[in-house]
């Protein structure tokens, strides 16, 4: 923490049993012998490789307004975290329209999403909670993002 403003603000969804039982699965995890059973998948997004299971719901969310920067499926076994996140996560650019989707994914998808905000950098980190979540996270996000962008092209319609 620099000049009185935290590094990051982690939402308060979970509860310290939650926290427990990540932990626990981390280690587990950490413990398993990890098998890779098949190459991760990408695809471009304008001009950007990006993991495959998240292609759609980062293209809804730039098509409604939201900037991404950073993003990981996670899904693959291969994404052991020496390679890449043991957590599917989304980056956004702070903004408007990233403030209402925070606040609608975060509604919707309550526990299963941890939501981090870095002042300085002025970015949010959408991230699944548990692991072995990942790929229902990718599709949730997606919902998400689906039913956003629906929203926000009736807004400008109207």
């Amino acid at each position: 923490m620099e000049g009185g403003q935290p590094d990051e603000i982690i939402s308060e969804s979970q509860t310290p049993a939650h926290w427990r039982r990540r932990r626990a699965e981390l280690e587990r995890w950490a413990d398993r012998d990890k098998i890779s059973r098949g190459a991760k998948r990408v695809a471009l997004l304008q001009g950007v490789e990006v993991d495959a299971e998240l292609l759609e719901a980062l293209r809804l969310l730039n098509e409604a307004g939201v900037g991404t920067e950073f993003s990981c499926a996670g899904v693959s076994p291969l994404d052991e975290p020496e390679d890449h996140s043991l957590y599917a996560y989304v980056t956004l650019v702070d903004s408007e329209a990233a403030r209402s989707f925070v606040e609608y994914a975060s509604a919707r998808m309550r526990r299963r999403l941890l939501v981090s905000y870095e002042p300085e950098r002025r970015r949010y980190d959408l991230s699944s909670f548990m692991l072995g979540q990942n790929r229902s996270f990718c599709l949730l996000l997606e919902a998400c993002a689906r039913e956003f962008a629906r929203s926000a092209h009736r807004q400008r319609e109207e």
